[in-house]
């Protein structure tokens, strides 16, 4: 299937100039979206509880936070990135008794648009503009002169001109620079779940999490299973991010490659995929997305237990106190569990 790509040359910040855009959230996408387009000479504003630590670094960075409403009645266009669970109530709100006609409404991803737990009135644009890479990346992309690529889509063109905001947005935040593929909230979002589910989140952090036990079962050290399985997962995926499964190979010795080509596929079976199939099935009939919604009503529970399992599973515990031994990493701890 042939895809459009656009670039810096395909448009312009025109349709952005002499706006005024609120970032919803200052979180890890919100303070890139923000401060790249800031300096891209465009008018932010950003909204955000003052009190909290995003709020905090927002003003750190010069930014003033206000309420949500106010900064929705204050703009041409709203850039929500909140946390998906959140977005329906705060759109219920704070956002949709302030959205008036004219107004664009963005998204950096099309979850609640497409599961329809957002119903934006037909007299606003709506638009995603979703980079490919988390927050800090997309920042230190562009402040090196780059930046991450970019979807972009237009889901309801009130004003005619909807994916030209789109393409405005995307060269103001950098992801223009290197290329913005043109899709539709539903092909982002599906495949997005996707990919998170199967292969680079829950996939990945199973795959990890089977290899440590195998080895440590079978009576050899934690920390020689944890470098095998996890530590230099890093240099494989620098690799292939580099250039594909094929540099990755050229990379490694003939034994690992042998390894890679011959007894992979009797790890990763057609039960697998098949069980891919499933997960899929799950992202398009809109199960996944409401069985979520519903973990989040609920207090998350589930969520909260499958956390704390994981944050105490060997390969965690053992990685913790190996990347504590080896400063030239700068380990990375979330908030909270310092």
């Amino acid at each position: 299937m042939a895809i459009e790509m656009r670039y810096e040359k395909d448009g312009s910040l025109g349709p952005l100039q002499g706006k005024t855009i609120a970032v919803l959230g200052f979180g890890s996408q919100g303070h890139a979206h923000a401060l790249n387009a800031r300096e891209s000479g465009l008018n932010v504003i950003v909204a955000n509880r003052k009190d909290s630590a995003n709020g905090k670094l927002a003003i750190e960075h010069g930014f003033d936070p206000l309420p949500v409403d106010e900064a929705v009645k204050q703009a041409d266009m709203i850039l929500v990135t909140l946390p998906d669970e959140v977005q329906p109530d705060v759109y219920e709100k704070s956002i949709a008794p302030n959205l008036t006609a004219g107004k664009t409404l963005a998204f950096t991803h099309g979850f609640n648009i497409h599961f329809g737990t957002i119903k934006p009135p037909a007299s606003v644009d709506v638009i995603m503009i979703a980079p490919k890479g988390p927050g800090h990346l997309v920042r230190s992309e562009y402040e090196r002169g780059g930046g991450v690529p970019c979807l972009i889509a237009a889901h309801q063109d009130a004003s005619g001109s909807a994916l030209d905001t789109a393409m405005a947005w995307a060269i103001a935040i950098g992801g223009a620079r290197s290329g913005c593929i043109v899709t539709n909230f539903k092909d982002e979002c599906e495949t997005d779940l996707f990919g998170e589910q199967t292969v680079l989140c829950g996939g990945l952090s199973a795959l990890i999490k089977a290899g440590f036990e195998t080895l440590v079962e079978a009576g050899y050290p934690e920390e020689m299973a944890y470098f095998e399985v996890c530590h230099e997962l890093k240099l494989i995926v620098d690799l292939i991010y580099q250039g594909g499964l094929g540099y990755m190979r050229y990379s490694i010795s003939n034994t690992a490659e042998w390894g890679d080509l011959h007894v992979g596929p009797q790890i990763i079976t057609p039960d697998v995929k098949a069980n891919m199939k499933k997960a899929l099935e799950n992202i398009q009939s809109g199960a996944f997305a409401k069985g979520w919604r519903e973990e989040y009503k609920s207090g998350m529970k589930n969520f909260n237990a499958a956390y704390k399992a994981d944050h105490e599973h060997g390969v965690e515990v053992t990685g913790r106190r190996l990347r504590a031994m080896m400063p030239w990493l700068k380990a990375k701890t979330p908030p909270g569990e310092e």
